[in-house]
C-alpha cells in the first residue's frame, strides 16, 4: 500500500542537522579562489580576517572539509524555528490539474521572515566569540538586515545596516523591524562613507544596488575598531550555513521515500539556492543520484543567463576581493522598478562553477509573471510569498504544467525562502497594473562587462 504524504512533513528536533555540509569538498574542479585585488594572488587567511571574523574566513577558504560541526549555541538558537516544514502543495496541484507532486521547503516561519536567519546567527555567534563590538552589513529587500538585527540583538552586538536605497524607501516596515531590534539602518549609497560619496557623484540620483551597499558596509567595518563585515549571500561560508535547508529537505523526503526529480530555487547571490541544492548536488558529484536543478533569476538582473564567467569585484566601489563568477559587471545597477531583492550583479562562485559544469540550468523570468504566480500561490496555499521566492514558484508552476501535458508524475521541490508581508508596495503596484518588466539591453550589459578587471592567468 502506497504511503500517504501529509500536508506538512515535520522532522523531530533530534533530526535537525548537527553539521553543515560543504559541497565544495565533493567538487573535483573547485571554485576559483578569491583574489587580492592589488596583488591578484589568492587571498590569505590573514588578509581575509581583516574584513571577516577569523573563523568565518577559515570557513570561506576551506574547500576540502565536507562537514563542519554546528556549535551547540547555534543549534539551540535554531531550535526556536527549526526544523522548518516541507509542505506538499496539494491545493496548488489540484488548481493546476497536474499529476506532478509539488513540495516546498518553507523558511518563513520565523520573525525575520526568511531563510537568512540560518547564517545570520552563525556569523553573529563567531563575531561575539571573537570579542568584537559589532558588525556591518548590506541588505537588499531587507530580509538579511532583519535577520542580522535579530541575531545581533540576541547576542548583544551592535549592528549597522546599509540598505539599498530603493528598498529603504519601498519597504519601510522591514526597515523599522531592524530598528526595533536595535540596528542602525542607512540608505545606500549614502554620504556617510567615502565610497558612498564617490558612487553618488558618479551616478547622481541612483537608486542603489547590493554592490553599492556592500562597498559602504566594508568601509564602515574596516574603519571602526572592533567591527567586522558580514554578508548574507554569495560567499561560500553563507552557502555552508544555509545547507541546513537542503539537509532537512532531503531528510524529510527520505522519511517518506520520496525522490525529487526537479529542484528549483530563486537565485540572486546564491544563498537560498546553494543551501537548498547542496546535499543533492553532493549526491550528483559522488555519482549517487541525478536531479534536474533549476536556478531562477529575474530578467532585470540575469547574471547566469546573460552574464559572463570571469573575475570581478564583489562590490560597486571595488574595495572587496575579486571573485570568479557569472557577472554582469560590478558597475551594473538594476532598474529600481524591480520589486525583489535579487539585485546582485554576480552569482556565488560555488553556484557559478556548478552551473559552468552543467550540474544545474538557469532561467530568467519577468516580474509581472512572477507576481501572477505569487498571487495564484497565495490564493490556493494561504501564504503570501516573498517576491524572491515567487521566482521559484513561477518556474515550479511551469514545470507542473508540462507534467499536465505529458502525464508525468514528477516530484517537484522548490524553496519558499520567505514571506512577502512587508513587500506590499510591490504587490500594490502589481494590483494597480503599474508594475513594469524591465529587461536590460545587450548594449547596457556590454558596457557593464567591458569594465571588468583584467586578471592575468
Amino acid at each position: 500500500m502506497k504511503q500517504e504524504i501529509p500536508y506538512k512533513i515535520y522532522l523531530e528536533e533530534k533530526e535537525m542537522p548537527r553539521q553543515w555540509y560543504n559541497v565544495r569538498a565533493d567538487m573535483k574542479k573547485k571554485p576559483a579562489p578569491l583574489l587580492n585585488p592589488e596583488t591578484q594572488k589568492p587571498i590569505t587567511l590573514d588578509e581575509l580576517s581583516g574584513v571577516f571574523c577569523r573563523e568565518l574566513a577559515r570557513q570561506e577558504l576551506d574547500d576540502v572539509t565536507p562537514y563542519f560541526d554546528i556549535p551547540e549555541e547555534i543549534r539551540n538558537f535554531y531550535k526556536m524555528y527549526r526544523p522548518s516544514p516541507l509542505v506538499r502543495a496539494y491545493c496548488l496541484e489540484e488548481k493546476l490539474g497536474t499529476p506532478a507532486h509539488i513540495y516546498y521547503k518553507f523558511e518563513g516561519n520565523n520573525t525575520s521572515g526568511s531563510h537568512k536567519l540560518n547564517s545570520a546567527i552563525a556569523q553573529a555567534f563567531y563575531a561575539k566569540k571573537q570579542g568584537l563590538k559589532g558588525v556591518t552589513t548590506e541588505t537588499g529587500a531587507g530580509q538579511w538586515g532583519k535577520a542580522l538585527s535579530m541575531a545581533c540583538a540576541y547576542l548583544d552586538l551592535d549592528c549597522q545596516v546599509y540598505m539599498v536605497k530603493c528598498s529603504y524607501e519601498q519597504k519601510p516596515f522591514r526597515r523599522e523591524v531592524m530598528r526595533t531590534y536595535g540596528a542602525k539602518v542607512t540608505p545606500s549609497p549614502s554620504m556617510e562613507t567615502e565610497v558612498g560619496r564617490r558612487i553618488n557623484a558618479e551616478f547622481p540620483g541612483t537608486s542603489g544596488s547590493l554592490g553599492c551597499a556592500i562597498s559602504e558596509a566594508v568601509e564602515a567595518a574596516v574603519s571602526q575598531e572592533g567591527y567586522r563585515y558580514v554578508l548574507g549571500s554569495v560567499l561560500a561560508q553563507v552557502l555552508l550555513h544555509q545547507s541546513v535547508i537542503g539537509l532537512e529537505t532531503k531528510a524529510a523526503l527520505d522519511k517518506y521515500s520520496v525522490k525529487a526529480d526537479t529542484i528549483i530555487g530563486c537565485a540572486g547571490g546564491g544563498s537560498n539556492l546553494g543551501g537548498l541544492i547542496s546535499p543533492f548536488v553532493g549526491q550528483m558529484l559522488r555519482g549517487e543520484a541525478s536531479y534536474d536543478i533549476i536556478a531562477v533569476e529575474p530578467a532585470s538582473c540575469p547574471s547566469l543567463t546573460r552574464g559572463v564567467y570571469a573575475y570581478d569585484f564583489c562590490d560597486t566601489g571595488k574595495v572587496c576581493p575579486l571573485a570568479k563568477m557569472y557577472t554582469l559587471g560590478s558597475g551594473f545597477i538594476p532598474s529600481a522598478s524591480h520589486a525583489g531583492g535579487l539585485r546582485y550583479h554576480g552569482m556565488s562562485s560555488t553556484v557559478s562553477e556548478l552551473y559552468d559544469q552543467g550540474l544545474l540550468t538557469a532561467r530568467s523570468v519577468e516580474q509581472t509573471e512572477v507576481f501572477k504566480a505569487a498571487q495564484m500561490f497565495a490564493k490556493v496555499e494561504g501564504i503570501l510569498p516573498a517576491p524572491e521566492s515567487s521566482h521559484a514558484i513561477k518556474v515550479a508552476i511551469d514545470e507542473a504544467m508540462k507534467c499536465r501535458e505529458t502525464g508525468e508524475e514528477k516530484n517537484i521541490v522548490f524553496g519558499l525562502t520567505g514571506t512577502g508581508y512587508f513587500d506590499m508596495v510591490a504587490y500594490q503596484r502589481f494590483n494597480d497594473g503599474e508594475m513594469q518588466d524591465y529587461i536590460p539591453t545587450d548594449e547596457e550589459l556590454k558596457k557593464a562587462v567591458s569594465q571588468l578587471p583584467k586578471v592575468e592567468g
